[in-house]
């Protein structure tokens, strides 16, 4: 439940009226506003909305300085009143914005603080769909006093923060009263500027590339099977999850590294921040130590002899110009936690100059996929072989200039791969009949390539293959991005996931391409594997499996396992296999080697599919 601090010594209540000056010579921003200030406490700033009913108006503000940041390029100190008032809609916290001025303030100066009141939006404001982070800028400010008491922390429990994300008025949320009692947005935003700790949290995901660690403040709510917490659906939010970033300079304490499952000790203490990436966000000013919990990657079982053993690895850019280090983390991956799978799609091959070629032409992987099979032997694993298509230069979206594209490894010692020309980046693979059944038209071959829906994305790459007497089709995907979505913790409520439209038409190409195979064999052996870049409860898998022609083996796991990536705390699902009814006792296994752990290969999880072909 929402609570204000009555935290107010008199100290501070005596400090708060000491006269302008008497301490200190001013502080300024950079072109500061002169224009008259009125008088103004910071609740009546924050009002009773996620926007201030005092935009753009000149305030001047008694408050005590609870936490600076004294660098990077939004600088600035954070005010609070220690005198709240009863109203638990109203923050009485503030950002005061100095911009590349680090202010000459430490926490407990209480200060006379002039300033215009703004709304910051982290992009344009018409467009974007970041809620605003309310603060004073051309500020000035005068010290009355030192060393005054800071209103507490207030404490994150279990039970503090709601458990439903946002009502859904089905547009912005700006202007609607805030109800921190029922909604967990609102909450965050009812204390936007103000105190909160967590003690002795359970991290969530690895610590990010960005500096960041993401907590929980609910271990019960929809924890992992190895310490995270996993997404599960659209109307099931981990409204558990917090984010935290340092102010503490990284020259005084580097930020720590850690694993998901991994503690964040003692006391994290600091002002709310809403962040564009991650939501509502501790800036801590006190930071716990990470222990380690001792994570482990994990190893899955070999195939055995009659088994064939199938795997899906998204490989993270991978491109001939990667150093060794990368090349022999992924082998390694392949060979120890994979047992060297009969065959690998892969996705995310770059092409041999990868990003550095934009627009030069380039677009063979050769190279990069000569490299990455000697590692895998290397690291004492089969001696692959592989099949791609090179893709036209720049119309499979991806970073730019590097070409990504699916490709197939193959261990030719336990697998036939088989090849049929006339294969480019723009003929489509038709499905053919024979006297023993379904066969493709080329092999490998691009699923309709000039579909719409494969408009700067991807196309699917499937090849034909046999494994002993037995043929086996296996479809290689990497569905469009969800970039364009709005953010769960944003001012649209519900979000628009614009990007979804793509994949459902993707999806739709796909499934229609397996009808086709079914509709001659219906016993044919099919895997499509790959990152579809949804969830297993999205319009995306629904449409792939819709009539029975695939089944989703995410779904045959329990649910605290249900996850191959993790992104702001969530432990969630993007990778996938799916076989159809022909593929006998089936084995399937997500291998988390990767996305849970600061040092990582890959950010995906592979997974692997085993199975006795019909």
């Amino acid at each position: 439940m929402s609570s204000k601090r009555r935290v107010a010594s008199g100290a501070v209540l005596a400090a708060l009226a000491v006269a302008q000056g008497v301490l200190a010579a001013p502080g300024a921003a950079a072109e500061p506003d002169t224009a008259e200030a009125a008088p103004a406490r910071i609740h009546e700033i924050q009002g009773t909305t996620r926007l201030s009913p005092l935009e753009g108006d000149r305030v001047r503000v008694d408050a005590v300085v609870t936490a600076t940041r004294t660098f990077g390029s939004s600088r600035g100190f954070w005010i609070q009143d220690p005198r709240p008032d009863d109203d638990p809609r109203t923050s009485e916290g503030l950002f005061v914005f100095t911009g590349r001025t680090t202010p000459a303030l430490t926490q407990g100066d209480v200060v006379t603080v002039e300033g215009t009141v703004a709304e910051y939006y982290p992009g344009d404001p018409a467009t974007t769909a970041a809620q605003s982070t309310t603060e004073l800028v051309k500020a000035h400010w005068t010290v009355t006093a030192r060393g005054a008491r800071v209103p507490e922390a207030l404490a994150l429990g279990p039970g503090t923060v709601p458990d439903a994300l946002t009502a859904s008025p089905g547009g912005s949320i700006e202007h609607a009263p805030l109800r921190p009692d029922e909604y967990a947005l609102d909450f965050w935003e009812a204390h936007e500027g103000e105190l909160v700790s967590v003690i002795d949290a359970r991290l969530v995901s690895r610590s990010t590339d960005y500096n960041e660690l993401y907590v929980t403040t609910k271990p019960q709510q929809n924890p992992s099977a190895r310490g995270g917490t996993v997404y599960l659906g659209y109307d099931r939010p981990n409204t558990g999850i917090l984010k935290i970033e340092s102010l503490i300079p990284f020259s005084q304490r580097p930020f720590p590294k850690a694993d998901t499952g991994d503690t964040l000790t003692g006391v994290t203490s600091g002002p709310v921040e809403y962040d564009s990436y991650g939501g509502y966000t501790l800036m801590a000013s006190v930071l716990g130590e990470v222990k380690g919990n001792g994570l482990e990657r994990e190893v899955t079982r070999a195939q055995l002899r009659g088994e064939l053993a199938v795997a899906t690895y998204n490989v993270e850019n991978l491109s001939a110009v990667d150093g060794e280090e990368k090349f022999a983390a992924l082998a390694e991956g392949v060979v120890s936690n994979l047992a060297s799978p009969d065959i690998l799609t892969l996705e995310e091959i770059q092409d041999d100059n990868g990003p550095k070629g934009a627009g030069d032409g380039v677009t063979s992987a050769d190279e990069t996929l000569r490299r990455f099979t000697e590692a895998i032997e290397a690291a004492g694993g089969p001696r692959y072989e592989w099949r791609q298509i090179d893709p036209q230069d720049g119309a499979d979206g991806g970073q730019p200039g590097g070409n990504i594209r699916m490709g197939f490894l193959f261990n030719p010692e336990r697998v036939r791969f088989v090849d049929r020309e006339g294969v480019d980046a723009t003929t489509p693979v038709a499905v053919e009949r024979d006297r023993r059944g379904a066969r493709l038209s080329v092999s490998p071959g691009r699923i309709d390539p000039q579909h719409p829906a494969w408009e700067d994305s991807r196309k699917p790459l499937v090849g034909e293959f046999v494994f002993k007497g037995r043929t086996v089709f296996v479809v290689a995907n990497h569905f469009a991005s969800k970039g364009g979505d709005q953010p769960v913790h944003g001012r649209f409520q519900p979000p628009a996931r614009t990007s979804e439209q793509q994949r459902v038409q993707q999806a739709t190409v796909v499934r229609d391409f397996v009808d086709d195979l079914l509709a001659v064999d219906r016993r044919a052996n099919v895997v499509v594997a790959g990152d579809l870049n949804d969830f297993p409860f999205s319009p995306t898998l629904r449409e792939l499996t819709r009539g029975g022609t695939l089944r989703s083996l995410m779904d045959t796991l329990p649910e605290s396992e249900r996850y191959s990536y993790v992104y702001e705390g969530n432990s969630q699902v993007l990778d996938h296999v799916l076989v159809s009814r022909g593929p006998r006792r089936v084995s399937y296994d997500v291998v988390h080697i990767n996305a849970e752990f600061a040092d990582q290969a890959s950010d995906h999880d592979p997974q692997i599919v085993r199975f006795v072909p019909r």
